[in-house]
C-alpha cells in the first residue's frame, strides 16, 4: 500500500510542494481504517444531540400558513412580542421551535360542563 504526503519547503521565500511516498502493510492500513471508522461513529454519536437541537425556520408565509392567520396578524404578534422573529433584509423568519411554544400558549381551556 502506498500513502502520498504532500510536505511544504521554502526556498528564497518560496513555497515548494513535492510527494513523498509512504509504504505500509495491507494490515497496518486496515487497522488504521478500521479506527478511523471508529473514530468517526464516536463522533457521529456525540453529534446527534447537536444535530437534533438545530432547530428549523420559517418564513413569514409558511408561518401564516400553519398558523392559518394573515401577515398582518404576524406583524401584530411580532409588534406586541408574542412571537419571537429575526429578520435578515427585509424577509422575516421564526423558530419552528417558537411558532410551536406559541400555538401551546394560545390553547385555551374549554370549561367543564
Amino acid at each position: 500500500m502506498y500513502i502520498c504526503t504532500g510536505q511544504e519547503k521554502r526556498s528564497n521565500n518560496k513555497k515548494y510542494q513535492y510527494m513523498e511516498i509512504v509504504t505500509i502493510e495491507k494490515k497496518t492500513f486496515e487497522l488504521w481504517k478500521q479506527r478511523f471508522e471508529s473514530f468517526v461513529g464516536r463522533m457521529d454519536a456525540l453529534c446527534l444531540p447537536l444535530r437534533r437541537k438545530q432547530d428549523k425556520w420559517l418564513d413569514n408565509s409558511e408561518a401564516c400558513r400553519l398558523l392559518n392567520v394573515s401577515s398582518r396578524t404576524m406583524q401584530t404578534y411580532r409588534d406586541t412580542g408574542k412571537l419571537p422573529y429575526s429578520q435578515i433584509n427585509c424577509k422575516i423568519y421564526y423558530k419552528a421551535s417558537d411558532v410551536e411554544t406559541f400555538i401551546l400558549n394560545q390553547v385555551k381551556n374549554t370549561p367543564k360542563t
